[in-house]
Protein backbone atom coordinates (compact mmCIF):
# COMPACT_ATOMS: atom_id res chain seq x y z
CA UNK A 1 0.00 0.00 0.00
CA UNK A 2 1.21 3.47 -0.81
CA UNK A 3 1.86 6.09 1.83
CA UNK A 4 -1.01 8.55 1.99
CA UNK A 5 0.68 11.43 0.09
CA UNK A 6 1.94 9.18 -2.72
CA UNK A 7 -1.40 7.41 -3.03
CA UNK A 8 -3.19 10.75 -3.15
CA UNK A 9 -0.85 11.99 -5.93
CA UNK A 10 -1.57 8.90 -8.05
CA UNK A 11 -5.33 9.23 -7.49
CA UNK A 12 -5.18 12.94 -8.40
CA UNK A 13 -3.36 12.12 -11.64
CA UNK A 14 -5.95 9.46 -12.45
CA UNK A 15 -8.79 11.85 -11.71
CA UNK A 16 -7.21 14.52 -13.94
CA UNK A 17 -6.98 12.00 -16.80
CA UNK A 18 -10.63 11.00 -16.35
CA UNK A 19 -11.79 14.59 -16.01
CA UNK A 20 -10.06 15.51 -19.27
CA UNK A 21 -11.88 12.92 -21.38
CA UNK A 22 -15.16 13.44 -19.51
CA UNK A 23 -14.96 17.12 -20.49
CA UNK A 24 -13.97 16.17 -24.08
CA UNK A 25 -10.48 17.63 -23.59
CA UNK A 26 -8.77 14.43 -24.74
CA UNK A 27 -5.50 16.12 -25.74
CA UNK A 28 -5.13 17.44 -22.18
CA UNK A 29 -4.43 13.83 -21.15
CA UNK A 30 -1.22 13.69 -23.22
CA UNK A 31 1.26 15.02 -20.61
CA UNK A 32 0.15 12.28 -18.19
CA UNK A 33 0.74 9.50 -20.75
CA UNK A 34 4.06 7.88 -21.61
CA UNK A 35 4.76 8.17 -25.37
CA UNK A 36 4.82 4.33 -25.52
CA UNK A 37 1.74 3.70 -23.34
CA UNK A 38 0.05 0.34 -23.91
CA UNK A 39 -3.70 -0.28 -23.81
CA UNK A 40 -4.69 -3.93 -23.51
CA UNK A 41 -8.27 -4.49 -24.66
CA UNK A 42 -10.78 -6.13 -22.33
CA UNK A 43 -10.29 -9.87 -22.13
CA UNK A 44 -6.72 -9.37 -23.38
CA UNK A 45 -8.17 -9.63 -26.88
CA UNK A 46 -5.72 -7.18 -28.42
CA UNK A 47 -3.57 -4.17 -27.72
CA UNK A 48 -2.47 -0.83 -29.01
CA UNK A 49 0.75 0.97 -28.22
CA UNK A 50 1.60 4.65 -28.37
CA UNK A 51 0.14 7.86 -27.03
CA UNK A 52 -1.55 8.89 -30.28
CA UNK A 53 -3.32 5.54 -30.74
CA UNK A 54 -4.34 5.61 -27.08
CA UNK A 55 -5.79 9.12 -27.40
CA UNK A 56 -7.52 8.21 -30.67
CA UNK A 57 -9.67 5.68 -28.80
CA UNK A 58 -10.81 8.34 -26.36
CA UNK A 59 -11.39 10.83 -29.20
CA UNK A 60 -13.56 8.28 -31.01
CA UNK A 61 -15.63 7.69 -27.88
CA UNK A 62 -16.23 11.36 -27.02
CA UNK A 63 -17.08 12.16 -30.66
CA UNK A 64 -19.41 9.21 -31.27
CA UNK A 65 -21.09 8.76 -27.88
CA UNK A 66 -23.06 10.88 -25.46
CA UNK A 67 -22.07 10.25 -21.86
CA UNK A 68 -24.96 10.47 -19.38
CA UNK A 69 -23.27 9.21 -16.21
CA UNK A 70 -19.78 8.24 -15.06
CA UNK A 71 -18.84 7.20 -11.54
CA UNK A 72 -15.53 5.83 -10.29
CA UNK A 73 -14.81 5.04 -6.66
CA UNK A 74 -12.78 3.02 -4.16
CA UNK A 75 -9.41 3.77 -5.74
CA UNK A 76 -6.81 1.22 -4.64
CA UNK A 77 -3.16 2.26 -5.05
CA UNK A 78 -0.06 0.12 -4.60
CA UNK A 79 3.40 1.63 -5.01
CA UNK A 80 6.75 -0.12 -5.32
CA UNK A 81 9.65 2.24 -5.88
CA UNK A 82 8.78 4.51 -8.79
CA UNK A 83 5.90 2.33 -10.05
CA UNK A 84 2.25 2.58 -9.00
CA UNK A 85 -0.75 0.42 -9.82
CA UNK A 86 -4.20 1.94 -9.42
CA UNK A 87 -7.45 0.05 -9.79
CA UNK A 88 -11.01 1.20 -9.31
CA UNK A 89 -14.53 0.11 -10.22
CA UNK A 90 -16.57 2.33 -12.50
CA UNK A 91 -20.05 2.59 -13.91
CA UNK A 92 -21.18 4.64 -16.84
CA UNK A 93 -24.26 5.16 -18.99
CA UNK A 94 -23.84 6.38 -22.54
CA UNK A 95 -25.66 6.52 -25.87
CA UNK A 96 -24.22 5.66 -29.24
CA UNK A 97 -25.98 5.18 -32.59
CA UNK A 98 -29.37 5.71 -30.97
CA UNK A 99 -28.86 3.00 -28.34
CA UNK A 100 -28.29 3.54 -24.61
CA UNK A 101 -25.83 1.34 -22.68
CA UNK A 102 -24.74 0.76 -19.10
CA UNK A 103 -21.12 -0.32 -18.70
CA UNK A 104 -19.45 -1.46 -15.49
CA UNK A 105 -16.01 -2.78 -14.80
CA UNK A 106 -12.69 -2.22 -13.12
CA UNK A 107 -10.01 0.01 -14.60
CA UNK A 108 -6.37 -0.97 -14.00
CA UNK A 109 -3.57 1.50 -14.75
CA UNK A 110 0.18 1.36 -14.16
CA UNK A 111 2.07 4.62 -13.58
CA UNK A 112 5.74 5.51 -13.30
CA UNK A 113 7.12 8.46 -11.36
CA UNK A 114 8.93 10.92 -13.65
CA UNK A 115 10.34 13.78 -11.63
CA UNK A 116 7.42 15.09 -9.59
CA UNK A 117 4.76 13.65 -11.93
CA UNK A 118 3.10 10.25 -12.26
CA UNK A 119 2.91 9.16 -15.92
CA UNK A 120 0.65 6.35 -17.20
CA UNK A 121 2.44 3.40 -18.85
CA UNK A 122 -0.26 0.72 -19.20
CA UNK A 123 -4.03 0.29 -18.94
CA UNK A 124 -6.66 -2.39 -19.18
CA UNK A 125 -10.28 -2.84 -18.13
CA UNK A 126 -11.31 -6.02 -16.35
CA UNK A 127 -14.66 -7.44 -15.28
CA UNK A 128 -16.26 -5.40 -18.08
CA UNK A 129 -20.00 -5.77 -18.47
CA UNK A 130 -22.13 -3.85 -20.92
CA UNK A 131 -25.88 -4.05 -21.35
CA UNK A 132 -28.71 -1.98 -22.78
CA UNK A 133 -29.73 0.74 -20.33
Amino acid sequence: MADEATGRAVVETMQAINQAWLEKRVDDMAPALNPDIVLVFPGFSGRIQGREAFLAGFRDFVQSATLHEFHDHDHQVDVVGDTAVITFPYEMVYSRSGERYRATGRDLWIFQKKGAAWVALWRTMIDLSESPA
